[in-house]
């Protein structure tokens, strides 16, 4: 059975601490990559996923971002969910939420670009009738992330900290579709983390799948991967 694409909220409103040094007084999503915002490489792989309609989650700067897209980009209608003040990704998203007319979203964080299939994601979480199915990737060392342990049947198990050393695992990429009677459902605050709040909390019901991807994956938040960008993204330049 068909279902229409979901609408997507992208987190757009981090203040970029680690990343200012190298992009002073911009929003880290506005960050230029080959003289393009970042944002925009995100726009174009959701555009030509066959996605229509895109939720910006903004905070720091949020007007850069809406000047510079306003409420149209290719064939994406681009709405704006704009923080007074600092919720953490979870109080983003709820912000956001009030904006979302799909009967299932999808998250995906604005400062990583993980180049993966959005529709497979999607199907996969419908197959699975899951409240909340994550992008996975496989990375030589998980450390800077956490990594996600999960069972044969993708079924998520556990969180595992960022780490001082070095190891190997499957990382969450920062992509999720998440189910919106799920999601109306919990009794949240109005600041929380996703992550932790929310995700973590609620794998004792069992509900919680990952997909695992190994498609191209870069986060932008540390300079040295910034500048990785400049070169790496001649690639996705559409």
């Amino acid at each position: 059975m068909f279902m229409a694409y979901p609408d997507i909220v992208i987190l757009a409103g981090g203040l970029g601490t680690r990343l200012n040094q190298a992009v002073p007084d911009t929003p880290k999503p506005m960050a230029p990559v080959n003289g393009k915002p970042f944002l925009q490489y995100l726009l174009n792989h959701i555009n030509a996923a066959g996605f229509r309609r895109v939720i910006l989650s903004t905070g720091y700067m949020s007007e850069k971002i809406e000047s510079y897209f306003k409420n149209k980009y290719k064939d994406l209608e681009l709405l704006y969910s704009v923080e007074d003040e600092p919720l953490g990704t979870g109080g983003a998203v709820q912000l956001a939420f009030q904006k979302v007319q799909t009967p299932h979203f999808m998250v995906i964080n604005g400062d990583t670009f993980f180049r993966i299939n959005l529709d497979l994601l999607f199907q996969k979480h419908i197959e699975q009738l899951a409240d909340v199915t994550m992008a996975l990737r496989w990375v030589e060392d998980a450390s800077r992330y956490g990594s996600v342990e999960f069972d044969r049947n993708n079924r998520i198990l556990k969180f595992t900290e960022k780490s001082e050393m070095p190891k190997p695992g499957y990382i969450n990429g920062g992509i999720y579709v998440i189910s919106s009677r799920f999601f109306k459902a919990q009794a949240l605050p109005g600041k929380f983390s996703l992550e932790r709040d929310l995700f973590e909390s609620k794998l004792d019901s069992g509900n919680t799948y990952g997909h695992i991807f190994s498609d191209y994956f870069l986060d932008i938040g540390i300079p040295a991967d910034y500048h990785r960008a400049q070169t790496e993204f001649h690639a996705f330049e559409n």
